[in-house]
């Protein structure tokens, strides 16, 4: 929290809270809380509410006063600028705007029997899943890596609402038939879904979002946004991300940098040797380029091979398979070869895998070596719990 918030200040803004929780007016209080809370940010209100959860306080119970809290706040909030367009949080914004005037819409033509518009409102917010997705599957965790935790759990308590009251829509579709009673009853469960969307809104415009604009650096924007775009988006294309195009380090803080994470070299390498079969890898060339280092390797490896052909490490009848299967690779004829040998006792299924880049470019082969005795041995069902 900012030094604004000190010791007594927060102390005084707890107990103001308990009383709102205790049945004091909002009017009671409000004057009270508006001096207290002056000067402070969003992320400060966050981590206060957050710290009531930590001492006990029910988190359904702060996510049923929270409403009031918000009235309390309102003159004291100011919502997120959004920044540019391409910007997650201005995505965000704007889907808010489109859904709560998608289910204004509803209202009306709920109220006025118009059941082609009504149908076409329903499907509109039925279809502003990937809304809440982006938020709870990438938004949230940024959140948490920040050690802000419980808004986001609060706002996800609150998604589950908005899903139930579109379930009860989705239900009430399909009888949108000229009974004017079943519009009566869309347009009840219409407006306590603006309601909940309204405050919903409002919370994440104003605390949630601004907190995550003070605590989330610029390149971790830009990394949200590229996975925004891989979920997909439900009200209407954002504009490209033009920052995406900046070169990343593939090596950024001692950390190796891929599409879906990072690992130090230690951890990476530590990764392949614990994955349980053996891989190498050959180049576009033909040239042994990696192989993970098992202590019970079925096939003995050396670094010698490092740079060797393929073809070299197979004996001489074998040559014209495997130039074969290169080939096939090449050619995108095949995407798999697979062999299995008894060998010492134990039994051994080989696997090739032509690598290929984005565009599907041959980068090479994967040879997958596994000792698959035991496992053809298993039977029956044993689940996680049974361990």
């Amino acid at each position: 929290m900012s030094e604004l918030l000190g010791p007594e200040r927060k102390k005084e803004l707890k107990r103001l809270i308990m009383e709102l929780h205790q049945g004091a007016g909002v009017e009671e209080v409000k004057g009270r809380f508006k001096e207290l809370v002056r000067g402070l940010s969003p992320e400060d209100i966050a981590r206060l509410e957050e710290e009531l959860i930590e001492e006990g306080l029910p988190r359904e119970e702060i996510q049923r006063l929270c409403d009031v809290h918000i009235e309390v706040f309102k003159d004291v909030l100011k919502e997120s600028g959004g920044g540019e367009e391409w910007h997650p949080i201005s995505i965000l914004m704007k889907e808010h705007e489109i859904q709560l005037s998608a289910v204004e819409s509803l209202v009306r033509a709920a109220g006025d029997g118009r059941r082609d518009a009504a149908v076409s409102y329903i499907d509109h917010l039925l279809n502003a899943e990937n809304h809440y997705l982006r938020e709870e599957n990438v938004l949230f965790p940024y959140l948490e890596k920040h050690g802000i935790t419980e808004p986001p759990a609060i706002m996800w308590m609150e998604h589950d609402e908005i899903r139930e009251l579109k379930k009860e829509l989705k239900s009430l579709r399909g009888m949108l038939e000229g009974d004017e009673d079943v519009f009566e009853k869309v347009k009840k469960v219409g407006e306590k879904l603006k309601d909940v969307l309204s405050s919903h809104f409002f919370k994440e415009n104003n605390i949630l979002f601004p907190t995550a604009e003070d605590v989330i650096e610029e390149r971790g924007w830009i990394k949200i946004r590229e996975e925004f775009d891989d979920i997909g988006y439900c009200c209407y294309t954002p504009p490209p991300l033009k920052k995406a195009s900046e070169e990343m380090s593939a090596v950024e803080e001692g950390r190796i940098r891929l599409p879906t994470g990072s690992f130090t070299l230690k951890e990476l390498q530590a990764v392949l040797n614990t994955l349980p079969f053996e891989v190498t890898f050959v180049d576009k060339d033909d040239r042994v380029r990696y192989f993970n280092d098992r202590s019970d390797m079925v096939f003995l490896r050396t670094k010698a091979i490092l740079g060797r052909t393929v073809q070299r490490c197979h004996p001489k009848k074998s040559i014209d398979v495997v130039n074969r299967i290169l080939e096939d690779f090449r050619s995108g004829k095949r995407d798999v070869a697979e062999f299995w040998i008894d060998f010492r006792g134990r039994f051994i299924h080989i696997r090739y895998f032509p690598v290929r880049g984005e565009k599907g470019e041959y980068l090479g082969t994967l040879e997958v070596t596994q000792d698959v005795t035991e496992i053809r041995k298993l039977q029956g069902e044993r689940r996680l719990l049974d361990e």
